[in-house]
């Protein structure tokens, strides 16, 4: 079973936004990326190097509701609240080369693989039934790409490059211990907090201007 870290997970309230976003922190403007029929999602992604990419992601505003939570959380009351103070680092993503093993191995429920594609690409992909996020978003989306390149190979290549995400979090062994049983512990840098202390993501990018951090706080 192997585990490698895929994409970064940014939402907004609106694609618009998370693009103002990502362009008032790089200075560039992430490309479009495509619609998700399944989830009424839309994306914009953009390579990060190393075959990672980072992804922003809000609702379609104009696409069917669909009958079920959609996924990332953007259902829950309290993500879509928190999204109304702007766009903010959401969760992270790994792909796998059997999904159904991590699955089964894995120490936090993760939900049930269903499959899904956009344009040319189709991949599996773990969604709980609430749609929520495991672990609050520091548990990552788990999937398999169902191709046989890495979707950043097809994505603007810019002069942004992965540095690391950083968990900040109070329960460092139970965080540990959970992403070691989907074999995804040694992809990130695990920093335990006090009792008390807000949890934070964090991505560390480095270009044209130096180092940049994207957080979960926003």
């Amino acid at each position: 079973m192997t585990t490698r870290l895929d994409h970064i997970v940014i939402a907004a309230a609106t694609l618009q936004e998370g693009a103002g976003y990502v362009n008032e922190k790089l200075g560039i403007e992430i490309p479009a990326g495509g619609r998700h029929e399944m989830m009424g999602t839309h994306n914009r992604v953009m390579s990060l190097g190393s075959n990672i990419y980072l992804e922003v992601i809000a609702i379609h505003p104009d696409m069917k509701v669909p009958g079920y939570p959609r996924w990332f959380g953007l259902d829950d009351p309290h993500v879509r609240e928190s999204l109304k103070g702007g766009p903010r680092l959401l969760t992270w993503a790994v792909n796998c080369d059997d999904l159904d093993r991590v699955v089964e191995n894995s120490g936090v429920p993760l939900g049930e693989v269903k499959d899904a594609k956009r344009d040319d690409l189709e991949w599996r992909v773990a969604i709980s039934e609430d749609g929520r996020l495991p672990g609050a978003g520091f548990i990552p989306l788990c999937i398999q790409w169902m191709v046989d390149f890495h979707p950043s190979q097809k994505m603007l290549t810019s002069n942004w490059n992965f540095v690391c995400l950083e968990l900040y979090y109070s329960r460092k062994l139970w965080l540990e211990q959970a992403l070691d049983s989907i074999g995804a512990v040694d992809l990130v840098s695990i920093h335990e907090i006090e009792d008390g202390e807000r949890p934070e993501l964090r991505l560390l990018l480095n270009g044209p201007a130096g180092e940049v951090v994207f957080s979960s706080a926003g």
